[in-house]
């Protein structure tokens, strides 16, 4: 069986940055993104966000391409946001993405920053290099 390790940092936002992602389907929506990583082998570390972008950091193994990663992980997700989403359009992803790699010794730096996006937005102490796929840079 082989072997990895692979950390990688996504982050994509809603279509047109439209603020879908609410107090009441948040929920629904990380548990879906969880799920479909659980399902394709991966682990994650570290899911939050803002009404209109997700951070993920996770493991993605091996025998999946990082773009068939996310492709799957999106699509998941944007069945069951559309569904329980009540604005009055439907619930899509941008089809861009931004992913970084990360070393096993910034994984819990990177993992601290997304646990708290809403303080470091509350309180405008964003990091650039990690807000980089949500149209910030």
């Amino acid at each position: 069986m082989p072997y990895s390790r692979l950390f990688y940092h996504f982050v994509w936002t809603t279509k047109r940055r439209i603020p879908f992602i609410t107090q009441s389907n948040r929920t629904y929506i990380y548990d879906a993104i969880s799920a479909k990583v659980d399902e394709l082998a991966g682990m994650v570390f570290a899911l939050n966000g803002m009404d209109e972008h997700v951070h993920l950091v996770v493991n993605v193994p091996a025998k999946i391409a990082v773009v068939d990663f996310v492709r799957f992980v999106k699509g998941a997700s944007s069945h069951v946001a559309s569904r329980v989403t009540t604005e009055y359009e439907p619930f899509a992803w941008q089809a861009e993405y931004g992913v970084l790699t990360i070393s096993e010794s910034h994984l819990p730096t990177v993992v601290q920053y997304v646990e708290l996006q809403q303080q470091h937005h509350a309180l405008n102490t964003l990091d650039k290099r990690l807000e980089f796929g949500n149209g910030d840079v």
